[in-house]
């Protein structure tokens, strides 16, 4: 039996994201036992109202992720905008300003290889719509380390091309349509 304590569940997306994510957290289990970050493009502006937002959205506790914070189920993090989120082996998280990766800070390859490396088999990733190929090299390490990689159904992305360059590069083990989401990540 997998300890609870140490499951995760990473979405990421870029254009389009937004919408499919508005509709999957109204749709998830308030009692979730499961930490869930999620991984947007977006502009640095000087006060995000993006955790505001999503906060009215569901009954879980919806927060930016900070600085050595540990990373606790039945919570949503989100990752500051102009940073990478890094997740330490010890379940905390680490901020880092480093190079944008495929032109995103965030960028989600670094959030899902990190979270791979640190929760190996006991993770879940899904990549959901977005005009480049950032997740994709992400998605590889979830599969290296026995995680399940998953992303949004191209045909139903606003833009296709994230969730289209994963199909083509790596062995995804769910294709879901926007309505199924929440109901397997409820079930993860």
């Amino acid at each position: 039996m997998m300890d609870i304590k140490h499951k995760l569940i990473v979405i990421g997306g870029s254009a389009g994201s937004l919408e499919v994510i508005l509709q999957i957290l109204p749709a998830l289990n308030p009692n979730l036992n499961v930490p869930v970050i999620i991984v947007i493009h977006r502009r640095n502006s000087y006060k995000s109202l993006l955790a505001t937002l999503l906060s009215t959205k569901t009954g879980l506790k919806v927060k930016e992720a900070e600085e050595k914070e540990n990373i606790l189920p039945g919570n949503i993090y989100l990752a500051p905008a102009d940073y990478h989120l890094l997740i330490e082996k010890n379940f905390t998280f680490s901020l880092d300003l480093s190079e944008k990766v495929n032109y995103s800070r965030p960028s989600i390859d670094v959030t899902f290889e990190c979270a791979a490396e640190a929760y190996g088999s006991n993770i879940l990733c899904i990549l959901l719509s977005g005009a480049n190929s950032d997740g994709v090299e992400g998605l590889k390490t979830v599969k290296e380390n026995g995680g399940i990689a998953a992303i949004q159904d191209p045909a139903t992305a606003e833009v296709s091309f994230m969730p289209l360059q994963a199909l083509q590069h790596v062995a995804i083990d769910h294709i879901f349509k926007v309505a199924e989401i929440a109901h397997f990540i409820n079930n993860f």
